[in-house]
């Protein structure tokens, strides 16, 4: 499932047909994705104006003049398309329509927004944007990793007293928005933190060391367009490149890039963890 890098990546790529454009038609065709899609769907979406695209944990949210906000999350196989717009130096043409286009937003300017999902766990809602935390995706989401409510002392007070595995933790989202498996190995191996330890017996000093790491990490991930490791695809339909600076994600038995040693994987929660033997401890 596309994590915090792989989101923000689409939302920045989507951002140049989207923001400040009048959705001229809208086009719906189903009536459910992962969950029902919202009533008269296409009807409340034609003819709106999109002020701004933003991005909540693993969700993007587009606020329309309405007041309401468009709630789009991408699933396992869900992808964002644009289309007939000009990307850079790039002239995205319209491809032919493909079976699985659920949704698609006809955009003034003739940029063409398609929302295609294969296996149809993605999900799209309409939710009035001064209401948005109370909805049942977004409500108890913990902070963003990017945001000021993310420091040294709320991660140590809300990991204390918790007796799981430091990685399932961190996947808690609960605890902060968007991070994934992915994310979480790297962010735990360049902190030398084994992802067995126990939360609660890590020093303040460790778990504070993590903020800034998890920053680096997803910002890193961002600027190489997130991880394509099946079905991630940029707006413009290109990969993401991430997966190339892994350090030990997907590396099982690889050398540790510090020290030699081979990459352990082993199942967490159902998860996959890798990390290094002798580099975390």
């Amino acid at each position: 499932m596309p994590e915090l890098p792989e989101v923000e990546t689409v939302r920045r790529g989507l951002a140049p047909a989207m923001e400040g454009a009048r959705i001229e038609r809208a086009e719906v065709n189903r009536p459910d994705l992962r969950w029902p899609l919202p009533e008269r769907m296409a009807e409340r979406l034609a003819g709106v104006t999109v002020e701004r695209l933003r991005r909540r944990s693993k969700y993007i949210l587009a606020d329309l003049d309405t007041g309401e906000s468009l709630l789009i999350h991408l699933g396992m196989s869900g992808r964002m398309m644009v289309s007939g717009v000009i990307l850079g130096e790039f002239h995205l043409d319209h491809p032919a329509p493909l079976k699985h286009d659920h949704v698609v937003l006809y955009m003034e300017g003739g940029a063409r927004v398609t929302f295609n999902d294969a296996r149809r766990f993605g999900a799209m809602d309409l939710v009035r944007t001064d209401r948005e935390a109370a909805h049942w995706l977004l409500s108890g989401l913990g902070p963003e990793p990017f945001g000021n409510d993310f420091h040294e002392d709320y991660l140590i007070e809300a990991l204390k007293r918790r007796a799981t595995p430091i990685k399932s933790a961190l996947l808690d989202q609960h605890v902060v928005a968007g991070l994934g498996n992915i994310y979480v190995c790297e962010v735990l191996h360049r902190a030398g933190i084994d992802p067995r330890r126990q939360a609660k017996r890590i020093s303040n000093q460790r778990i504070a060391s993590l903020v800034p790491i998890v920053r680096d990490v997803l910002s890193e991930a961002i600027e190489a367009g997130g991880s394509s490791l099946r079905d991630h695809r940029q707006a413009d339909g290109e990969l993401g490149y991430f997966q190339h600076s892994f350090h030990v994600y997907d590396r099982e038995d690889a050398p540790c890039q510090h020290c030699a040693t081979p990459i352990r994987r082993i199942v967490q929660a159902g998860r996959s963890s890798f990390f290094c033997p002798q580099c975390q401890k």
